[in-house]
């Protein structure tokens, strides 16, 4: 079933209603025209996928220019759409030239149905393939800009630690080395990805971002790699996966560290081979991506452990970047709150234009278990609910884990983290999403850790 629309353009009202019904129960909608003047209002009204267009209108016309010139007009109206050209035999060649200026295929007057069927289908892979890269470039580019309008200030530095890493960053960027970027969750990992890739010979390529926790083992497959049509139940049609989807530009796998040891083994596959095959097919479809990762985890420690393929992690770590988390670049903190006072000022369209001394000092002063996240949500309520042209030290609700601002230092940063999050559930009765939204963390983010501390 092809969920979109056909439109047959042609001036036999014959061949328009044998059309229709050869196309019935096989695509969502079927439009038919006799007048091909007509085009103009239909395309301005109606998301057009697939035509299938006569070469010529008028009898004892055999020219096809008046297929071409229909042909020109729609691709005006949108280059995407995937047009197939209806002709006599005796018109092959005008055929051929309709497809090098633009055509998707030609079929041949009297046609057979089972091949006109697979024309029909294999234009509608194109069409699908083409709005999907073109939402995905749409997606890609609005990203872009919202990051790279404060992307600089988020990702660079004074501090000494985050100067070394934005060495790192410069120096392989340019590369098609697999990077691992570790840290902890809200330090930054997937801005420096950005960086990276913004750094690379694929910057006018997409980067598709893909959050390993919040695909469930059972879809990895279907997901990480695409299926065809009746792999299983409701595979409906064909579907290309992320890795395929970042074919040509840079793939970015968030919380690698979070997948099963079987997901891993397929994973390194393809990574080794730079090849994916859909579920339901056996078809190898070459890939050709950058691949950078990031987790929160210490694979190492899980390999060791017998959880995470020490195969798979020399593959994915040519290079590691370490990203510091925000309590051992201090130095950094009055730049990055008065880059987010600034865009929430403006967000909230409030007269905002300082933070205060006393403010700053508290903020510094603060250990930031949830790093740049936390600081930002931070920042965010105090721009909020602030009534002033300044924001104060009042102004700010730091989670208290040692009973004061500033970390004492006793006691590992997952104790710290367990005792965090089980205050947290507590004071808020276990309201995953508020607390999800108070400690800066995503939902999953917080299950996983909820799981691994046992709380």
């Amino acid at each position: 079933m092809i969920n979109g629309t056909v439109l047959i353009v042609d001036d036999n009202r014959s061949i328009t209603e044998s059309l229709e019904l050869m196309l019935q129960g096989e695509v969502e909608k079927v439009i038919s025209l006799n007048d091909p003047n007509r085009l103009y209002e239909i395309l301005r009204k109606t998301e057009i996928d697939i035509v299938l267009l006569d070469m010529n209108f008028r009898a004892g016309i055999s020219s096809g220019n008046e297929g071409l010139f229909w042909m020109k007009e729609i691709l005006k109206h949108d280059r995407d759409i995937s047009i197939i050209m209806i002709t006599a035999y005796g018109d092959v060649e005008l055929a051929v030239k309709a497809i090098r200026e633009g055509a998707f295929d030609f079929v041949l007057k009297p046609w057979d149905n089972a091949k006109l069927q697979a024309t029909i289908n294999a234009a509608w892979k194109l069409r699908s393939s083409r709005m999907m890269a073109a939402t995905l470039e749409h997606d890609n580019r609005h990203l872009k800009h919202e990051i790279n309008s404060g992307r600089d200030k988020l990702i660079s530095g004074i501090s000494p630690t985050m100067v070394s890493v934005m060495n790192i960053v410069r120096r392989v960027a340019d590369t098609e080395a697999n990077i691992l970027i570790c840290g902890e969750n809200g330090t930054g990992k997937e801005l420096l990805a950005r960086e990276i890739h913004n750094l690379s010979n694929r910057r006018n390529e997409l980067m598709l971002i893909v959050d390993l926790s919040t695909i469930p083992e059972t879809l990895f497959e279907s997901e990480m790699f695409g299926h065809v049509k009746g792999a299983f139940t409701d595979a409906r049609e064909d579907r290309a996966g992320k890795i395929e989807m970042a074919n040509k530009g840079t793939l970015f796998l968030d919380e690698i560290g979070n997948i099963s040891p079987a997901s891993q083994s397929k994973l390194l596959s393809v990574i080794q081979n730079r090849c994916i095959t859909r579920v339901g097919s056996n078809k190898n479809i070459p890939v050709n991506i950058r691949l950078i990762c990031a987790t929160n985890c210490n694979l190492t420690a899980m390999t060791d452990k017998g959880l995470f393929r020490e195969d798979l992690l020399y593959r994915i770590n040519t290079i590691t970047i370490e990203v510091p988390p925000l309590r051992e670049r201090k130095d950094d903190i009055p730049s990055l709150a008065n880059h987010f006072l600034k865009y929430f000022s403006d967000k909230y369209r409030k007269d905002i234009i300082k933070i205060s001394p006393d403010a700053m000092e508290k903020i510094r002063g603060y250990h930031w278990p949830g790093n740049i996240r936390e600081l930002q949500h931070t920042i965010e309520k105090a721009v909020i609910l602030s009534d002033s042209e300044a924001i104060n030290s009042r102004d700010f609700e730091l989670n208290r884990i040692t009973g004061s601002d500033e970390y004492d230092g006793t006691g590992s940063l997952a104790d710290m983290e367990k005792k965090m999050i089980a205050d947290t559930l507590r004071k808020n009765n276990n309201n995953l999403s508020m607390v999800a939204t108070k400690l800066g963390i995503t939902r999953q983010t917080l299950y996983n850790k909820i799981k691994k501390y046992d709380l």
